[in-house]
């Protein structure tokens, strides 16, 4: 049975925003000169512009605007955490779930089609079990395998929801989760079942780094992790390598779509990366389809 397990940078030498004076910063109003972080960060024709700004109406990007924005065009919300802790709440249910009932790994974990005994020759994603690519992705069995996924997701998912906003977040969470599921698929034996929520997880690292470095933050930090964590992929033959990279490229990909889309067409090419990327899923998973039936 094949596994996924996947941690948080901090920047160094650089001011606090002047709303959260924990949280270091790079970027500056254009108006004021403020330090701001990503929560804080309202986009405007020339570089950023704080909250105060906006609401005294010197600047941002519309007159008539009534909230801040996230670096993404996400709306700033007061709990900017709120769907990370949504994310890690299903997957403790499931998980309790899980230890109420063993079989039901069985039933959510990704394997392409099971051994032709004990189980139906009908069940696995070959088979139309297509639910088993979203499903798999919040299964785990092992209390240690749990933990660390969601310590991960919390410390990576938390900054990164504040940073995108809760629509965007999502979108690449699921979006990463779903190419590590679809290259496990095409890659994996047709008998190997995998379970986990480490794509998605490997997703928001690959989103982070695109991030750190659109706000010229410090990239050792998460290239540091990124690579323990990729030891860990390739040097533990229990760990889905495939669900990793998946999770992975589409993370990068998915987050530069997210931090570097022109605000004129900001959405269109923001949910047009997610599209192409889901199309190419969509492709990896009808191929191995193809393949096995």
């Amino acid at each position: 049975m094949n596994q996924e397990a996947g941690s948080s940078p901090e920047a160094q030498n650089l001011p606090g925003c002047y709303r959260h004076p924990d949280r270091e910063t790079g970027i500056r109003c254009t108006r004021c000169e403020r330090p701001i972080c990503p929560e804080c960060m309202v986009s405007a024709s020339v570089g950023f512009h704080c909250p105060e700004c906006v609401r005294d109406g010197s600047g941002g990007p519309d007159p008539a605007a009534a909230r801040p924005r996230t670096i993404a065009g996400g709306t700033v919300t007061a709990d900017p955490r709120l769907f990370t802790k949504i994310l890690i709440g299903i997957n403790v249910a499931v998980f309790i779930a899980i230890q109420a009932n063993e079989s039901l790994a069985t039933d959510l974990s990704l394997i392409a089609a099971w051994p032709p005994a004990p189980f139906a020759p009908t069940d696995g994603v070959a088979d139309g079990q297509y639910y088993r690519l979203v499903t798999s992705m919040f299964a785990h069995q092992e209390i240690w395998h749990i933990g660390f996924n969601m310590l991960s997701l919390w410390w990576l998912g938390g900054p990164l929801e504040a940073a995108l906003g809760r629509a965007r977040y999502l979108a690449v969470y699921f979006v990463s989760g779903l190419a590590g599921s679809a290259l496990a698929y095409l890659l994996a034996s047709p008998t190997t079942q995998t379970l986990g929520a480490s794509g998605a997880i490997f997703g928001l690292f690959g989103a982070t780094a695109v991030l750190m470095r659109r706000l010229n933050y410090d990239l050792r930090p998460i290239i540091a992790l990124l690579v323990i964590n990729l030891i860990f992929t390739f040097g533990w033959s229990s760990i889905s390598w495939q669900a990793h990279i998946g999770g992975l490229v589409a993370g990068l990909i998915t987050g530069y779509g997210m931090v570097h889309a022109p605000r004129q067409r900001r959405s269109l090419v923001q949910y047009g990366t997610c599209a192409l990327v889901l199309l190419v899923i969509v492709g990896m998973t009808l191929f191995r389809t193809a393949q096995l039936t």
